[in-house]
């Protein structure tokens, strides 16, 4: 039986449109959600068929916010939710609702670089090899433990955008296996480590 997955966004949808292309029996993605009404990804989502929602968080506390989107969530029966570009800090009590059923994909090998302007960080300081992580979300930022991680090179000439687009790219191979081992139930978060299992 497939895992009903669910992703918020943010932006244009590229991890999304990798995990629409990669689904298969151990997971189908049911909602999308977006804090931005123009976010592109809706369009590549109601292009697949997938249900959206816009839910606005401008004038509303986190906490307000947070349960608009739980709500939202817990009416489409999701089992996973997914981050795939989703620009917001989401409260202490909406992630431990969702303890070990939500997780996330950051562009650095974690837990090296958390938090935002990763590529120019990384480039400033001459790292070599820079990748990305996708983790188990848990209330401190880009904390949780790591599902899947690749890497790639960091070349003398990058400047962030060329760093950005080749991390994407090892993105768009992880994350959706990274989803695929949360459905078959081969990975679970298990006191505060990513356990995994044939």
């Amino acid at each position: 039986m497939s895992k009903r997955v669910a992703v918020l966004i943010s932006g244009r949808g590229s991890n999304l449109g990798s995990l629409i292309d990669a689904a298969d029996d151990s997971y189908k993605i049911i909602h999308v959600i977006s804090n931005i009404a123009d976010a592109g990804g809706l369009e590549r989502a109601a292009a697949a068929g997938i249900a959206t929602s816009v839910i606005p968080h401008a004038g509303k506390s986190r906490g307000v916010f947070d349960a608009e989107v739980d709500a939202a969530l817990r009416g489409a029966n999701a089992e996973i939710v997914v981050l795939a570009g989703f620009m917001r800090i989401l409260s202490d009590g909406f992630v431990r609702g969702w303890e070990g059923r939500l997780i996330n994909i950051h562009p650095s090998l974690l837990p090296a670089y958390k938090g935002i302007k990763v590529h120019e960080r990384v480039i400033a300081a001459k790292e070599t090899t820079s990748g990305a992580s996708v983790h188990f979300v848990v209330p401190e930022l880009d904390a949780g433990p790591v599902i899947a991680q690749a890497s790639v090179p960091v070349h003398p000439a990058d400047t962030p955008d060329d760093l950005a687009a080749r991390v994407l790219e090892i993105e768009h191979q992880i994350y959706p296996e990274a989803v695929k081992l949360l459905a078959k139930g081969k990975v679970n978060l298990c006191n505060g480590l990513a356990a995994f299992s044939p």
